[in-house]
């Protein structure tokens, strides 16, 4: 359960910090962006103008300084609303806000950072700046007072002191975030600010008599914290999108607080994606962020999770930013993984095998089948089949069962391998496909595990063999205190 204390005091220390922030001059009726620069410091160099997109930093432009350290950005077009970076050789760098009136002139020492930066004309800037300086010491004292406790061992006097003094600053730093969001409300500024707030959390009240009580309160407080974890995050805003905010709270709430169950994330991720849809551009890229980051998945049964939103998102129609190519390959991609989600019956494999007769998957009775599919000259092959044996030989007769399919056509490379390694396990060998087994097992290299129950329900697939031992001891513990059966 999450320890909501401390993620408030690591909130605190780590929230986004923009640490030096520039201006516009105020010229109303002007298009497009006209940022000049004085650099001291900087002569003949070449700086470059970047913004955030989430968590990435992309170059926009690029320009050369003269002799003096001076030089012009400037396009047709205004820029997208959100944090930029002026950026120096060594990448040493300065971030401005890009609002309404986007015609600087910022002049600052390159050794002097952000002490020297000098510009007029923009009340946004400034108060952004004021705010940085005064986060800054805020943070400071926190971090003071945070590795003063790291000496004082749990429950000590001047422990209890200390975090005495860490509920003070926490909340001196909540009022000030508070204080600047309702000054700054309606401006870019107000919303990355009030998206800092931290969730207030509750202490439930749980009635006399309940079981295990603490359990109960702990859930609930959880419950309420996951519920209202962007209740401070403005959806409206597209600006968000172009700073490390918004990809930084959804990170933060899809990895740290989301339970990572398929089902729970796919329920969190329509909630979020609902909330977005008040803006287009903030949809798009919520949209987009949660599909990248379900499609890069290590965790399995996530797939499960990037069908869902391919589904939701852009096999629906909704995506009307996606090529028509890349939805057409999508389509046909998730065609293949859909059969072969954690929870699905796997397909029946009727085959040759190595014994001479053809086999059936369904005939096996095994509390549990490992479908391995295979190349006896597969070079990770070569390395995870004698450990695949060797579990095997141990557990045959506890309930467990190899149906191993090879992949390619070569017979007497296949029969020699298998009796010179003495492979006694269910050998299939279908070299023509016949049986679909590519397509209903969306096997695209080798090896590749699948593990089924009893009733041939796919309850683990993509593992490596020494995890197979482990993961097997698991779900027989969890369906026994489940009070349920491994298939039946």
């Amino acid at each position: 359960m999450i320890n909501f204390r401390n993620m408030t005091i690591r909130y605190f220390l780590a929230s986004a910090l923009f640490f030096v922030a520039v201006s516009c001059i105020s010229l109303h009726g002007q298009e497009g962006y006209s940022i000049g620069i004085t650099a001291q410091g900087v002569s003949n160099s070449k700086i470059r103008l970047a913004y955030h997109l989430g968590n990435q930093q992309y170059i926009k432009d690029s320009a050369t300084t003269d002799i003096t350290g001076k030089c012009r950005f400037a396009g047709t077009e205004k820029l997208p609303e959100g944090v930029y970076m002026i950026v120096f050789p060594g990448n040493t760098y300065f971030e401005f806000l890009a609002v309404d009136d986007q015609h600087l002139e910022v002049s600052c020492n390159f050794r002097d950072l952000p002490g020297s930066i000098v510009f007029r004309g923009s009340n946004e800037n400034e108060r952004f700046i004021e705010y940085q300086k005064r986060w800054k010491s805020l943070q400071e004292e926190a971090i003071v007072i945070s590795d003063k406790m790291k000496g004082e061992g749990t429950g000590t006097p001047a422990r209890k002191t200390l975090e005495s003094q860490m509920t003070v600053q926490e909340n001196r730093m909540k009022q000030y975030l508070r204080e600047v969001s309702d000054l700054n409300k309606g401006t870019l500024l107000g919303a990355i600010v009030r998206s800092l707030i931290p969730v207030e959390t509750i202490n439930p009240v749980i009635t006399a008599g309940v079981n295990n009580p603490d359990s109960v309160a702990r859930l609930r407080s959880y419950i309420y914290y996951k519920n209202h974890f962007f209740d401070n995050t403005l959806f409206t805003e597209p600006g968000l999108i172009r700073s490390p905010v918004l990809a930084g709270k959804l990170e933060q709430y899809f990895t740290q607080v989301v339970i990572q169950m398929p089902d729970s994330v796919n329920k969190e991720a329509d909630r979020v994606i609902k909330m977005s849809g008040a803006n287009r551009e903030v949809y798009q890229y919520v949209s987009v962020w949660l599909f990248n980051k379900y499609a890069t998945s290590e965790i399995m049964g996530h797939d499960a999770v990037l069908v869902h939103l391919a589904d939701k998102i852009y096999l629906s129609g909704n995506a009307d930013w996606a090529p028509k190519e890349f939805v057409t390959d999508l389509s046909t991609k998730i065609a293949k993984i859909r059969p072969t989600l954690i929870g699905k019956k796997g397909a029946d494999l009727v085959m040759d095998s190595f014994a001479g007769h053809f086999v059936s998957l369904y005939d096996i009775q095994a509390e549990f089948t490992i479908i391995y599919f295979w190349e006896p000259d597969c070079g990770h092959c070569k390395e995870s089949t004698p450990l695949l044996k060797k579990y095997y030989d141990q557990n045959r007769k506890s309930g467990i069962e190899v149906f191993a399919v090879c992949t390619q056509n070569k017979r007497e490379q296949w029969e020699k391998y298998i009796a010179d390694n003495s492979l006694t396990w269910i050998n299939g060998w279908d070299p023509n496909r016949v049986s679909r087994f590519d397509v209903f097992y969306n096997v695209e290299s080798t090896p590749l595990i699948y593990i089924l129950d009893r009733d041939k329900k796919i309850i683990a697939k993509k593992l490596a063999v020494g995890d197979i031992g482990t993961f097997i001891d698991n779900y027989r513990k969890f369906v026994t205190h489940s009070g349920g059966s491994s298939g039946r």
